[in-house]
């Protein structure tokens, strides 16, 4: 039986489940798959700490030589995370003549292109399942059930601390501060949560899906990215009175031979498929030309989840199938073009606006003149009834609009004096 000895650099959350399935589970594994994978070696600057894994003497060390400078160790699982470090580590092993497993989706997002060309250099491997959506193999499912046929567009729940916070403000009521405490002491956030409702997590793994989808080498500064932090309850409660629900999605898609790359909070209409997703699963839905509508459904995130996917990786590192794929995919090569990415303001979508307006007449006639002078046409209209004695809200969905004209509506209608705050605009996706 083949054996592929594996050494382990970062043995924090996810280290520890990758060791856990490696020790526990070999038997199981070698009998389904056909080769055995040994975990020879793990180097962490942490030897002390509990991981809920029980180790053999010597496995674990603080030493990266005992991982790198192993000539028996064929295949190297780095879960340090991090651009700096991580970077440096993988560029080692593949010089070392090792194989890389990586879970490290902001290191892909920005230095992708670098480290899969040094891989073919090499002629080595790097995968990388576990970035994208934890337990869900949705990478095996755009490189390899995708293959035959044009991708046009991916829309997807890929960031489970955000659908979990908008899932509790729109089952439960909660406010954007008490549904984010709340994933945190689920352990659905970190105590830091700012890379997550930032949008940057969310964005780091559209970077990969569409370098995968449309095969083009996408710059990671060029995705318009913006978060959940500004939502507000009542956003959601109106939204979903005209039948739609809040999810923040992470979208490529392809338009007019340029792709369309952002990340933000949408509404889509409550019977979309990607709308029924709740609390902390994720969801990928892909539009193809062959296949029409498919959507790739689990849990995103998690210890477990997330380690599964770095050992499925390893096995096709012992099967071969890494340096197949590492081979024949000009996307895992670095041989693949720049892609063209359209500016944020060059979009065309549907957008909700929610105005907070001093209660007069008029006023309402001077919003939408304004719009109409910008080339808006409006699908609906409607004033929710308020207690408050002050402002009030005027709520808004439009026709397919441009994102440059609305900017220079919502400027111009802002700057009125009837206008209380400054007007929140969610984009719908239909």
């Amino acid at each position: 039986m083949k054996c592929l000895k594996v050494g382990l650099v970062g043995f924090g959350t996810v280290g520890g489940g990758v060791a856990r399935i490696l020790l526990e589970d070999a038997d199981r594994i070698a009998a389904r798959t056909g080769v055995r994978l040994e975990l020879k070696a793990i180097c962490d600057k942490d030897t002390t700490g509990d991981r809920g894994v029980e180790l053999s003497p010597g496995l674990l060390s603080d030493r990266l030589e005992s991982v790198l400078g192993d000539p028996e160790i064929g295949a190297v699982a780095e879960l340090v995370g991090g651009t700096t470090f991580a970077r440096e580590l993988i560029l080692k092993a593949f010089d070392r003549g090792k194989d890389v497993v990586t879970a490290n989706k902001a290191l892909l997002a920005r230095h992708g292109g670098e480290l899969f060309a040094q891989a073919e250099k090499c002629g080595r491997s790097i995968s990388f399942e576990a970035s994208v959506c934890g337990g869900i193999p949705i990478i095996r499912a755009v490189r390899d059930g995708h293959a035959g046929e044009e991708i046009t567009c991916i829309m997807g729940i890929v960031n489970g601390t955000c659908n979990y916070v908008l899932t509790r403000m729109a089952r439960d009521g909660a406010s954007y501060a008490d549904a984010l405490a709340r994933a945190q002491q689920k352990g659905y956030a970190e105590s830091d949560p700012t890379l997550d409702v930032n949008g940057t997590d969310s964005a780091h793994k559209l970077a990969i899906l569409g370098r995968m989808a449309f095969g083009e080498d996408i710059d990671f500064d060029q995705i318009h990215v913006a978060g959940i932090g500004d939502i507000e309850q009542a956003d959601i409660e109106f939204g979903a009175e005209m039948g739609y629900t809040l999810k923040l999605l992470a979208i490529a898609k392809r338009v007019d031979g340029q792709l369309e790359m952002r990340v933000h909070p949408a509404f889509l209409l409550s019977d979309h498929p990607l709308a029924a997703v709740a609390d902390e699963f994720n969801a990928v839905w892909i539009r193809g030309l062959a296949t029409g509508d498919t959507m790739h459904y689990g849990r995103g995130a998690g210890r477990m989840p997330t380690a599964a996917a770095v050992v499925s990786d390893l096995v096709d590192v012992a099967l071969g199938r890494a340096a197949v794929n590492a081979e024949a995919f000009t996307a895992l090569a670095g041989r693949v073009a720049k892609a063209s990415v359209r500016d944020i303001h060059e979009i065309e979508t549907h957008y909700y606006l929610h105005f907070s307006v001093t209660d007069r007449p008029g006023v309402l006639s001077a919003i939408t003149g304004v719009l109409g002078r910008n080339g808006i046409s409006i699908a609906s209209a409607r004033q929710p009834e308020q207690n408050q004695e002050r402002d009030v809200p005027i709520v808004i969905v439009t026709h397919l609009a441009g994102e440059r004209d609305m900017a220079a509506a919502l400027k111009e209608i802002d700057a009125l004096d009837v206008v209380g705050r400054k007007t929140r605009l969610i984009r719908i996706e239909r």
